[in-house]
């Protein structure tokens, strides 16, 4: 059997980004917060490995229904507004969420998953926009 026909599978399936988004993110986050009190570390990587495993989940969805309703406004409108509202949410909820927790090191913390986040928001935007214009 070859590995790509074993790899392949695994990794288009949505547990393997969850999982991976939650290992990351949260080994991130106790390495950012890694100069305070074990206590805090470890609830900042827990907090920051939940939340990147949540928007990971609702990310590409909430994109896809976003990118559905602002197609109509143009390549500008229709590629920058989907990730936009979507960073933003999801930066808001790091924010609060961390606060909530009182994670040392918020900036620290949330600045990784905030430019991954925004990112994979910008690439998979555009490539929404150019399906619809190719199927157009």
């Amino acid at each position: 059997m070859h590995l790509l026909s074993i790899v392949k599978p695994v990794l288009g399936h949505s547990a393997t980004h969850v999982t991976g988004a939650f290992l990351a993110m949260g080994a991130w986050a106790f390495v950012a917060n890694i100069t305070h009190p074990l206590p805090d570390a470890l609830l900042a990587a827990c907090v920051q490995g939940t939340l990147s495993a949540l928007i990971t989940l609702v990310m590409k969805k909430a994109l896809e229904a976003l990118s559905t309703r602002f197609s109509p406004g143009g390549a500008v409108i229709g590629i920058l507004m989907p990730p936009a509202i979507v960073w933003t949410v999801s930066t808001s909820v790091l924010v609060v969420c961390h606060l909530a927790a009182r994670t040392p090191e918020i900036l620290a913390t949330i600045a990784v998953p905030a430019s991954i986040s925004l990112t994979y928001a910008a690439i998979y935007s555009i490539s929404l926009w150019h399906q619809r214009r190719v199927a157009a």
